[in-house]
């Protein structure tokens, strides 16, 4: 990878890791699933008319979109609305990962290996200690709703990668294949109006008519960074470096979003985590890398799973 791209992937995940903390400063103006449905309403329009659609099915399309949009960023935008603090959001979301490898063994029959069944052990103690870690003194404690809804938010994810998998599957078979950045900018479409049902849901539509009235500067910079930084520029710049490197050589350095993102909540936010707390953030990361690269000696079959 040439320096200038190595850069332009760094900007990708720093992007992708400060988002965690726009989305704090955005919920102090906007309800929280306002602001998922404002995200993806200008990540669709005006982009779906100059991009053009993906290669998949349209039930693939509307599931994707609702996986991720209704799903994972309606979990995670409610998760930091009730207390979820936005660095923790960054590497528990991450756990993704662990829920596309289980959701993959069952739907895809995919391969489970020692290594990664360890990696799933070590980050589910680290998940464990992030939520125990907070309850001395001086530091706030965790609140286990916040916390499950950001796990569901990680396993609508992995959901999502498997309706991925699939539809990448199906094109291949026509000889096709699945453009990312148009299946994001496609899919953008399908949240916003279950999102807006689930805003009258969980706020008054007086609430609602309160907040859409006094926007201000602040909630526009937040729209802008999460639909067209977060999400137009930095897919379409990290579906550019897939296309143009070995996936081995792009996809690990997305385990720097969640540093990104704890880096950048204790700076701006000023989120103060427990060594307990920093301890579990430290052991699923770990988790991940085992799951990701392996253990390094050869790693042993889960006997009973599709190797």
């Amino acid at each position: 990878m040439t320096n200038r791209d190595m850069g332009l992937a760094l900007l990708v995940v720093t992007i992708w890791g400060a988002s965690f903390t726009v989305i704090r400063l955005g919920l102090d103006g906007v309800p929280p699933m306002l602001l998922a449905a404002m995200r993806f309403a200008l990540a669709a329009v005006p982009a779906v008319f100059f991009v053009r659609r993906p290669a998949i099915e349209l039930r693939y399309l509307i599931g994707y979109g609702l996986l991720v949009g209704v799903g994972q960023f309606g979990c995670l935008f409610y998760a930091m609305h009730i207390g979820m603090p936005a660095g923790l959001a960054s590497v528990v979301l991450q756990s993704q990962a662990f829920f596309t490898l289980a959701l993959a063994a069952i739907f895809l029959k995919e391969s489970v290996s020692t290594s990664q069944v360890i990696g799933v052990v070590v980050a589910a103690c680290g998940l464990f200690l992030i939520a125990q870690g907070g309850s001395g003194p001086g530091f706030a404690a965790l609140p286990l709703g916040a916390l499950l809804l950001c796990l569901a938010g990680a396993a609508f994810w992995g959901g999502s990668n498997i309706i991925v998998r699939k539809a990448s599957v199906a094109a291949m078979q026509r000889g096709e294949s699945v453009n990312m950045f148009s299946l994001v900018v496609w899919s953008s479409l399908v949240p916003p109006i279950p999102l807006l049902v689930l805003a009258l849901q969980l706020d008054s539509l007086q609430t609602m008519k309160v907040a859409v009235s006094h926007i201000d500067v602040a909630s526009i910079l937040v729209f802008f960074y999460l639909s067209f930084c977060a999400t137009l520029f930095g897919f379409g710049a990290w579906s550019s470096l897939l296309s143009r490197y070995p996936t081995a050589s792009v996809a690990p350095l997305s385990l720097l979003v969640p540093v990104t993102g704890l880096l950048t909540a204790s700076v701006v936010l000023d989120e103060h985590l427990s060594w307990l707390q920093w301890g579990g953030c430290l052991a699923v990361l770990c988790g991940l890398a085992i799951t990701t690269f392996g253990l390094p000696r050869k790693s042993m079959r889960v006997r009973g799973v599709v190797p």
